[in-house]
Order: structure tokens, then C-alpha cells, then sequence
């Protein structure tokens, strides 16, 4: 089991799914990525920490770096953000095609960082 998987299978039974289906939107987009943990949640590595998550009280913090944040203001305006971090209500559904864009911009950076 991977230490993200870990991680989902420790959150309450009623997020599990929707932490897995973020899990597997990331890892679509970044299927080499090392999956770890950092600062406590879930990490995404491929060549530095691309995007991280965590479930809290009341959102699950999606955090792709204050680029990611940036690139994706003017799509992010009914969400809680702050300089590198998303927040998702609980009692709404996760915007996956949003958070699958964000992952692949994150991807491009990396791309273009180490020229890969």
C-alpha cells in the first residue's frame, strides 16, 4: 500500500471514495509520480513535489504550488485560496476536470523546469 493510500484508508468512511477519486484524477496526469507523504498529506512527487492534498473539517485542501493557483484565479473565484493553497467544500463536488488541469499545468512546469 502506498503512503497516500494509507492515508485515505485512515480518513472517515465517508470521504474515502471522493479521496480516492482525487488520488486517481492526480495520477492520471502524473502516472510516474512518487506518491508520498509531506507535511502530513498526501504528496505527488515527480522530480520535486508537484501538487499535495489533505482532508480537513470542512474542504480538502488542494495545494499545486502558488503557480497553480495563479494560472487557474479567474476558474478558482468560488473557492476559498490563499497564496498556494485550494480549498474544496466537503459539501460540494470536486471540480476533477479543474484539478485534473491544474495537475497537468503543474506537470508542464516540471516539464519545462528540468526539460524533460
Amino acid at each position: 500500500m502506498t503512503p497516500v493510500e494509507t492515508y485515505i484508508t485512515q480518513q472517515p468512511a465517508d470521504y474515502q471514495a471522493e479521496l480516492n477519486t482525487l488520488r486517481t484524477t492526480i495520477l492520471a496526469s502524473l502516472p510516474d509520480a512518487e506518491e508520498q507523504l509531506k507535511y502530513q498529506m498526501p504528496t505527488f512527487y515527480w522530480h520535486e513535489n508537484v501538487i499535495h492534498f489533505a482532508l480537513f473539517k470542512h474542504h480538502i485542501g488542494l495545494y499545486p504550488t502558488p503557480s497553480g493557483v495563479t494560472a487557474f484565479a479567474s476558474e478558482l473565484t468560488n473557492y476559498k485560496t490563499s497564496k498556494g493553497a485550494i480549498q474544496f467544500p466537503l459539501d460540494t463536488p470536486l471540480p476533477l476536470d479543474l484539478i485534473r488541469r491544474i495537475t497537468e499545468f503543474r506537470k508542464q512546469e516540471v516539464i519545462s523546469k528540468y526539460q524533460l
